[in-house]
């Protein structure tokens, strides 16, 4: 059985076979592409090869977090004819046409949130089988923060706690979500306020009267920002309405008493045995 070529001899035959037209090699960029939502982007892909009759380019797509077997066709050139196909067959077609000249770049005009995903470039030219003539691109689109939504949940009552909650349905990158206390009272000390950025939730504990007002949560990324308000109100119960609930309870502590006491002495009663009178008593 022959050794396999060692490191040196292989990279010597690529390059021979480059040299003599038998290899496909497909450039793409390494790092991954983004473009804003509604513009156009550009995909670049390049290859090096002697073009043959047998020439055909192949565009397809993956959605994030599928497997690359997974892929759907998005364009082809074969046999000196371009063929949109898919969804996006109405928004995709090639820098330059026929990419017969060694650039082989995708053109996607009004890019969705859904055109987010891997983009496979492959150029087949046989007998070119020596390489797999593929390159991989990873491509965002850039969409802004929608109008986040905001709630609260909690007792917010002096002492208690409430968590307030802010989220984007929409936002790529995700946003990062910033609470802020408007107006003039002073600002929940930092001790009593615990803030998460990437969840958009803020814990308020050991509530004060100070802690009632406007909060705004701000929703942001790199294309911009949306923001929601909502009002905390934190409520002190009145000394009086305390008394008075405390005088009840304790007058139905004693009205339960008493009714204890007559309900035992009536059993009592009952169980005494009645007297009975002989003749010469009544004599």
């Amino acid at each position: 059985m022959a050794a396999l070529p060692g490191p040196f001899l292989y990279g010597a035959l690529l390059g021979f076979l480059r040299l003599s037209g038998l290899a496909v090699e497909v450039k793409v960029p390494s790092e991954p592409l983004s473009a804003p939502v509604g513009k156009t982007a550009e995909l670049a892909c390049s290859y090096s090869t002697s073009v043959g009759d047998n020439f055909a380019l192949e565009w397809s797509f993956v959605q994030p977090g599928d497997p690359i077997s997974a892929s759907h066709p998005i364009l082809y050139f074969t046999n000196g004819h371009l063929y949109p196909t898919g969804s996006k067959a109405k928004r995709a077609s090639l820098l330059h046409n026929p990419p017969t000249g060694g650039v082989a770049t995708l053109k996607l005009t009004d890019v969705h949130p859904s055109d987010t995903g891997t983009y496979l470039c492959h150029v087949n030219n046989p007998p070119d089988f020596y390489t797999n003539g593929l390159g991989l691109i990873n491509f965002t689109v850039l969409v802004p923060p929608s109008n986040p939504l905001c709630s609260q949940s909690g007792q917010t009552s002096v002492g208690g706690s409430a968590a307030l909650r802010c989220h984007s349905s929409e936002g790529a990158p995700k946003p990062v979500y910033n609470w802020v206390h408007l107006g003039s009272s002073p600002t929940p000390s930092p001790g009593s306020m615990v803030q998460d950025e990437v969840s958009g939730q803020l814990i308020l504990t050991n509530l004060s009267l100070t802690s009632s007002g406007t909060y705004r949560c701000v929703a942001a990324n790199q294309m911009g920002s949306a923001s929601c308000e909502l009002t905390l109100s934190v409520t002190d119960p009145p000394k009086g309405r305390v008394a008075g609930a405390l005088i009840g309870v304790l007058l139905g502590v004693l009205l339960l008493s008493v009714a204890a006491f007559c309900l035992i002495r009536f059993q009592k009663n009952r169980k005494k045995p009645k007297e009975t009178y002989g003749g010469s008593d009544l004599r």
